[in-house]
């Protein structure tokens, strides 16, 4: 029988096969796997890599925004932007190409064409209005960043997208400009960077003037060119919303120049005025000295580039009388003709109060107090009212309240608890001392009284504009009634007899009755020095009494020479009038008040 010599069955494979095997079933393995995951690439992008690629090839260039433009309350522009582009290039892209694609159309239909490097400069030069040979030179080198044209307008950028020149981006610029130099222009404010608000309404209201910026995206080769056919992404931009003033630009230019003039006359640190409608609160003039020229504004002071009628804060002196008044009559505690006996000076709970001027024992009428600024008759009277009374009255007039009208660094004043009073401060408040407040607080509360005892919140901001056109009114604080009509009118007959009968001749207007308050204060020194440096002056008054329409205030701070030879009436009776004219106020037809001021 012949012997088997096949393999047995159960006789373990060579290691060579064995070997074999498993390296098929690793390469299957890794077969699948790349080929699931070609599979998710580039049938799924289950992460994203088919647009993260496409990312990696996008540029981008920003479409700045227009800023919204700054308004008076007729449309006059106190601030616009214009919108310029830079023209840059990466001259080694342009420099290694020498021919480019770009998409054109060519008997109404859109076609890539090839275009030589030196038509490409011809286009540019041509958009530009450069000669060929200064845009060649431009284009030609191996900067990365070369500034070929400034200041392009909107049109032409356009038209230089459209070349798709190798290398060429445009880079948008705002320029802000202020047409009217320093009219308003602490109001106005100015752009820190170019860009962003640094003060006044700029500063405020930069979000809204500011817009938001636009960009366009396209995409480029591997080579830095941009594809004619690939991705190209317009967002516009939305311009920013205009900011309509209260602030007329003709009286505005009037105060300012009113208020310059006084100030150097009397050699004056700072001056302010405000013309305020008191119809509305609208802020018609709000003028400061060394006002600010937002086109350069570096070229006066810091502390000068703001608006100190509502920044600076100091005692308003004899102007509060008026309040003082208000708050008897409305208590039912005097009335105008209410009568004091005044001596020279007059001493309670061991306080002494003296008058600007010298005079025996008197017998006054509270208009007469008023119309010739006696401290000694303010205390008398006002004695009648307890401390709660005296500050809630204050509080009431908007004392220790800052007015918001959209200003930054806008003044709250002091205005101590009365529980904090000492005993000389709690009658010092009833005449303007120990108490601190804005101009603008000041005549807020007049207004009131002008305005047969409603106040109304002062006003600014008029309105947004939208670039559309459509305006929308800014929203208005509710009106607080602080006295009665009739509260309101006898106060008014106080002012005005101050003017016909009392010391305030000089604030008098011909044709137009006229009621106003005079107010000198002690000005704490502000170079580390106690006491006081100087002095503050002011007058507050409202014009025709008929009918109030107009409150005009002139402040000076620490005015030269002796305090009982500086007056505003001049001033005051100059601003006012030109007020009067400019909205065409109609002369008054009735009898002034003349209340007397001594008692029989």
């Amino acid at each position: 029988m012949a012997q088997k010599t096949g393999k047995p069955r159960n006789a373990k494979e060579p290691d060579a096969t064995k070997r074999l095997r498993l390296g098929l079933g690793i390469m299957l393995t890794l077969l699948l796997v790349v080929g699931g995951k070609l599979f998710l690439v580039q049938g799924l992008d289950v992460g994203g890599m088919a647009e993260a690629a496409l990312n990696k090839r996008m540029m981008q260039t920003a479409l700045p925004a227009e800023r919204g433009s700054i308004l008076d309350s007729r449309g006059t522009v106190l601030a616009n932007s214009v919108i310029r582009y830079n023209v840059v290039v990466d001259q080694r892209v342009n420099t290694k190409t020498d021919t480019f694609k770009r998409l054109e159309t060519v008997d109404g239909q859109d076609q890539l064409v090839d275009v030589s490097r030196d038509q490409g400069h011809a286009d540019l030069a041509n958009v530009l209005g450069m000669d060929r040979e200064t845009i060649r030179d431009a284009l030609t080198g191996e900067q990365p960043y070369y500034v070929v044209a400034k200041n392009v307008k909107p049109d032409v950028e356009d038209r230089i997208a459209k070349l798709q020149i190798p290398g060429i981006v445009t880079q948008g610029v705002s320029k802000r400009v202020y047409p009217n130099g320093s009219i308003a222009g602490g109001i106005i404010g100015f752009l820190e960077d170019g860009n962003t608000g640094q003060a006044g309404i700029e500063q405020t209201q930069d979000g809204l003037l500011r817009g938001r910026d636009g960009e366009r995206r396209f995409e480029i080769g591997a080579d830095g060119l941009r594809i004619p056919v690939g991705v190209d992404e317009l967002t516009p931009p939305e311009d920013g919303k205009d900011v309509k003033l209260t602030i007329n630009s003709d009286l505005q230019y009037f105060a300012q120049q009113a208020i310059q003039s006084q100030s150097e006359k009397l050699g004056a640190e700072w001056g302010v005025i405000i013309v305020m409608d008191v119809k509305t609160g609208n802020l018609v003039a709000m003028a400061d000295t060394n006002a600010p020229d937002p086109n350069n504004p570096g070229l006066v002071a810091p502390q000068d580039r703001g608006v100190r009628a509502v920044t600076a804060a100091y005692e308003p002196g004899s102007v509060e009388k008026v309040m003082t008044a208000a708050a008897l009559i409305e208590e039912g505690k005097a009335s105008p003709l209410s009568e004091f006996t005044l001596p020279p000076s007059y001493t309670l709970n061991g306080q002494t109060f003296n008058d600007s001027f010298t005079h025996g024992t008197e017998k006054r009428t509270l208009a007469g107090i008023l119309g010739y600024s006696m401290n000694t008759g303010t205390v008398m009277a006002g004695q009648r009212l307890n401390k709660k009374q005296r500050y809630d009255w204050l509080k009431k007039f908007g004392i220790g309240d800052a007015p918001d009208i959209g200003l930054p660094a806008t003044a709250s004043g002091i205005l101590t608890p009365y529980q904090q009073w000492d005993g000389r401060q709690e009658y010092t408040v009833l005449f303007g001392q120990g108490v601190s407040q804005s101009t603008l607080q000041t005549v807020r509360a007049f207004q009131s009284i002008a305005n047969d005892g409603v106040m109304l919140q002062p006003r600014l901001i008029d309105s947004y504009i939208a670039p559309d056109g459509t305006e929308e009114k800014a929203p208005e604080a509710e009106a607080r009634r602080i006295v009665s009509e009739k509260t309101a009118e006898q106060v008014q007959d106080i002012l005005e007899s101050a003017v016909t009968e009392g010391q305030i001749k000089d604030a008098a207007i011909d044709g137009y009755r006229v009621g106003a308050k005079t107010g000198t204060s002690e000005s704490p020194c502000d170079n580390g020095t106690a006491g006081f440096c100087g002095y503050t002056a002011s007058i507050v008054g409202m014009a025709p009494m008929d009918d109030p329409r107009f409150i005009v205030e002139v402040v000076l701070q620490r005015p030269k020479g002796s305090i009982y030879g500086i007056t505003q009436g001049p001033v005051f009776r100059s601003v006012m009038s030109q007020a009067l004219r400019t909205y065409n106020v109609q002369p008054s037809t009735g009898q002034p008040a003349r209340l007397p001021q001594f008692a029989k």
